[in-house]
């Protein structure tokens, strides 16, 4: 890892017995804001932080780093790090040495490459439904994107002497899906309907498509082939 790289990342380090809170130093304007500390998370019901290990699940998709490359746009002024992705914190976090350290929101990076896995991730920045980080699954003049999020539900107390404690635990929610057109973004498509209004001009087409393939808006693969298709 280069100085370069490290200037522009905010240093969360991780102490698994103290779990001591980080500070992030901002990489454009040099301004110190107190950051969350890395794998803890704030539980109203058992009236402290609970550390990862203290919850049952896992936020992540793959908790191993895997070698991946840190790419400003086009790939220019590519870094490598070991690496991996937070589906609770929408966060990269990667390794320098025994250091786990995690992305700046603000940061310069669009596109995270993991070699291993060929999985990629891209930076979005359109509204409020498309902000954070993607897996790009086609990329082409008609893109799409699935967004995988884990969430946090808290520990909850037995009702009563019969009942058990329910322990705080992390869920990956099931991936939505994103297109990505010439025209504009197709939300969680659901039907046939949205993708022949958005390409009118392939109405046959698509008709046939559809007629010859049951495809389930649902399912990756099934998108994948549309996309696909949608490219031709």
């Amino acid at each position: 890892m280069t100085k370069k790289i490290i200037g522009i990342f905010v240093v969360l380090l991780f102490y698994p017995l103290s779990a001591q809170q980080a500070t992030a130093l901002s990489y454009s304007g040099g301004q110190l804001s107190t950051g969350g500390t890395l794998f803890k998370v704030d539980s109203p019901s058992s009236k402290r932080g609970l550390s990862y290990d203290e919850i049952q699940g896992t936020p992540y998709l793959n908790k191993t780093f895997s070698k991946a490359s840190f790419i400003i746009s086009d790939k220019v002024n590519v870094e490598t790090a070991p690496a991996r992705y937070n589906a609770y914190s929408d966060n990269i976090e990667f390794k320098r040495g025994d250091e786990v350290l995690a992305l700046l929101s603000d940061n310069p990076f669009t596109r995270v490459e993991f070699s291993d896995t060929n999985q990629i991730l891209v930076k979005l920045n359109i509204d409020d439904d498309l902000k954070g980080y993607f897996f790009e699954i086609v990329k082409d003049k008609n893109s799409l994107y699935k967004k995988v999020i884990a969430k946090f539900n808290d520990f909850v107390p037995a009702a009563n002497s019969y009942a058990m404690d329910r322990p705080a635990n992390f869920n990956i929610l099931n991936p939505t899906y994103y297109i990505n057109t010439e025209k504009g973004f197709i939300k969680r498509p659901n039907n046939k309907r949205e993708i022949i209004d958005q390409f009118p001009e392939k109405k046959a087409a698509l008709n046939f498509f559809f007629k010859e393939n049951k495809i389930r808006f649902d399912k990756e693969e099934d998108l994948k082939k549309l996309v696909i298709f949608l490219n031709q």
